[in-house]
């Protein structure tokens, strides 16, 4: 029986990186959480130990500092295309990088109606990211860029159904032609390409799917996410494709009636578990191909 090595990458996980620009009294802040990894060449450190072709965590984690200071921050995927670039030419065993960003948003604290210079407090919209994996030399180099917002989480009173399922004798639910539906959404879209406005392409993105959760009238969390990607792909053609994950956040009505209180959907009890978990993947059908770009991304179809 043979043994050997299969695929394997290895990193710096979890880098808070917070970079202050203090150029002048009004501070900004950018605040990250940047996770690196490389693949390639690696089998003489796993199977004997031999580390001379490893470029060290450590040193992965203080590049991400340094590049914050020394290349600044701009849109997210930038920085993280720029880290994954350096990686690779820093390490020649490997074949791929994968950069992982994570930036968590602040706003100004309003003190008598003026937003303040240097305090801030952290706003609760939902948490942008992007996955950028690098790969090859040279003119072979390729780019694949996966951006997204995670924990955004979004409530409907009314405008939901859900009715007209298959049912066998384990079947309790009842149907229900006026529900609230609600969800912790992640949404990541693949771009087709790397000649992008970022910063402008995730607002406008962000701002479409939830103008459409507002006004689709659901007949199902799948019909929503469907509709969403729909929009993205058909307004965004420097979108590949859009992948979702939704937990369904049930609510369900208090029974009041023991109390002699009537109830009309007013009422109820968020349950965090169990819940359905929906999942949805929307392209197009001219798409890129996908190459390494969902690579290690776990939790979608």
């Amino acid at each position: 029986m043979a043994i050997h090595l299969g695929a394997n990458q290895y990193g710096k996980a979890e880098n808070r990186v917070v970079r202050i620009y203090r150029d002048t009294p009004r501070h900004q802040i950018r605040d990250l959480n940047v996770s690196t990894a490389l693949r390639g060449n690696f089998e003489d450190a796993h199977t004997t130990g031999d580390q001379s072709d490893v470029l060290p965590t450590d040193t992965q984690k203080n590049t991400a500092f340094a590049f914050a200071k020394e290349k600044g921050i701009g849109a997210i995927e930038d920085y993280a295309l720029t880290l994954g670039a350096r990686f690779l030419d820093a390490s020649p065993a490997a074949e791929g990088a994968r950069i992982e960003v994570e930036e968590y948003a602040w706003e100004r604290i309003q003190v008598d109606g003026q937003d303040h210079d240097h305090s801030f407090v952290r706003t609760g919209g939902g948490v942008r990211n992007t996955v950028v994996n690098v790969e090859g030399r040279g003119a072979e180099r390729k780019s694949y860029v996966v951006s997204g917002i995670s924990d955004l989480v979004v409530l409907k009173s009314t405008g939901s159904e859900f009715h007209g399922f298959l049912k066998d004798e384990y079947t309790t639910l009842p149907e229900t032609n006026d529900r609230i539906l609600a969800t912790s959404l992640v949404a990541r879209w693949r771009y087709d390409h790397t000649e992008v406005d970022w910063d402008k392409s995730y607002d406008e993105i962000k701002g479409l799917l939830l103008s459409r959760f507002a006004t689709i009238h659901s007949l199902a969390l799948q019909q929503t996410l469907y509709g969403m990607g729909e929009a993205v792909l058909e307004q965004h053609p420097e979108v590949a494709e859009i992948k979702f994950s939704a937990p369904n956040k049930h609510h369900f009505l208090v029974d009041l009636s023991p109390f002699g209180v009537e109830n009309p959907g007013e009422v109820f009890i968020a349950a965090d578990r169990p819940y359905g978990l929906i999942e949805a993947t929307v392209t197009r059908d001219d798409a890129s191909d996908a190459g390494s770009a969902w690579h290690a991304t776990p939790g979608f179809c």
